[in-house]
């Protein structure tokens, strides 16, 4: 759903508490939610929630910021598990945390795949220093079998592979423990939009 679609979910729902939302905390619930209304909606009650227990009326990026969390710890028992199984390692220096994430920053096609070379820039970011292909293609290989889950899924010929989340509600959950864990900040989001319409 497009960004005015899920604004609009997130608008109706609280105008029937006779509540608001700062544009700010719109905008970071929003994005956050990668074009998927179930995190919308997941996100939208969390910090509604948070506001009313602050006896606020009003929903702020404070109250979105804590639903984060909620969302989080709260998100599906299968979600959390693939999250765990494809960034495990007992190496402390190990890459698959934030090439993962690199990959729900990719910009991808309308059907949600994403080229190798779209994973350059946002791991880059990251990890404050330039990456190559090569650094990381072995991850986006890996994170495509089942001993990691497979997390994402494949398509293409040699040399020309793309690859999508095989669960298109992991991405927005990988953004959000990036967030979270300090890896990346909203900004770092909102400068790799996705394309497409997102279901």
């Amino acid at each position: 759903m497009s960004r005015e679609e899920l604004e609009q979910i997130v608008n109706n729902g609280l105008a029937r508490l006779e509540m608001r939302i700062e544009a700010p905390a719109l905008q970071r619930l929003t994005l956050l939610s990668q074009g998927l209304p179930h995190y919308t909606h997941l996100l939208a009650l969390y910090a509604t929630r948070e506001a009313i227990d602050y006896a606020s009326d009003t929903v702020t990026l404070d109250h979105v910021i804590a639903a984060i969390r909620t969302a989080l710890t709260q998100a599906q028992q299968s979600i959390r598990s693939a999250h765990h199984t494809a960034t495990m390692s007992p190496r402390k220096e190990n890459l698959y945390t934030r090439v993962l994430l690199a990959c729900a920053l990719a910009k991808t096609d309308d059907l949600g795949y994403f080229a190798p070379s779209d994973v350059r820039d946002p791991l880059s970011r990251i990890m404050a220093k330039k990456y190559e292909i090569p650094s990381f293609a072995r991850h986006l290989n890996i994170f495509c079998e089942d001993a990691r889950g497979p997390v994402l899924q494949k398509t293409g010929i040699s040399r020309r592979y793309r690859y999508r989340f095989a669960n298109p509600l992991l991405q927005p959950f990988v953004i959000m423990q990036g967030m979270v864990d300090g890896l990346v900040t909203e900004q770092g989001v909102a400068v790799t939009p996705h394309t497409g319409d997102r279901r």
